[in-house]
């Protein structure tokens, strides 16, 4: 049964079957992998304030996150696996106006971070 995003419970659920997915995703898992390795606990906590923080408005997370994207070697193609992932992790378990402000800062995340790398990419 799909819910509603309420609180950090919810927050929690969304992430940890989203990472679960992209752990085991051919084209993302060796590169999350490869930069996480055995911090998984952490990344995830990180992520928990993250999304906390945007979805729910509790300030919890500080930091950039493009920064910690910005020299993975990731493009594109990348960012719409990712995306994809995260739709087909909200879709499956939740609803409501706050799983689609997900989606739409999902989407624009991916985009501003893809636009962003080719920038770099191109040395401009």
């Amino acid at each position: 049964m799909k819910k509603e995003i309420e609180n950090l419970e919810d927050i929690k659920l969304l992430v940890n079957g989203f990472y679960d997915s992209v752990r085991k995703d051919e084209l993302l898992s060796p590169i999350f992998n490869k930069i996480i390795v055995d911090k998984w606990p952490e990344h995830l906590e990180k992520m928990y304030r993250f999304w906390q923080s945007i979805l729910l408005e509790e300030y919890t997370y500080s930091g950039n996150p493009f920064l910690a994207h910005a020299n993975l070697g990731i493009s594109e193609i990348h960012f719409k696996r990712w995306l994809s992932l995260f739709y087909e992790t909200l879709d499956s378990s939740f609803e409501g106006e706050i799983a689609e402000k997900a989606k739409l800062q999902g989407k624009q995340m991916s985009k501003i971070f893809s636009a962003k790398i080719e920038f770099i990419r191109r040395g401009r």
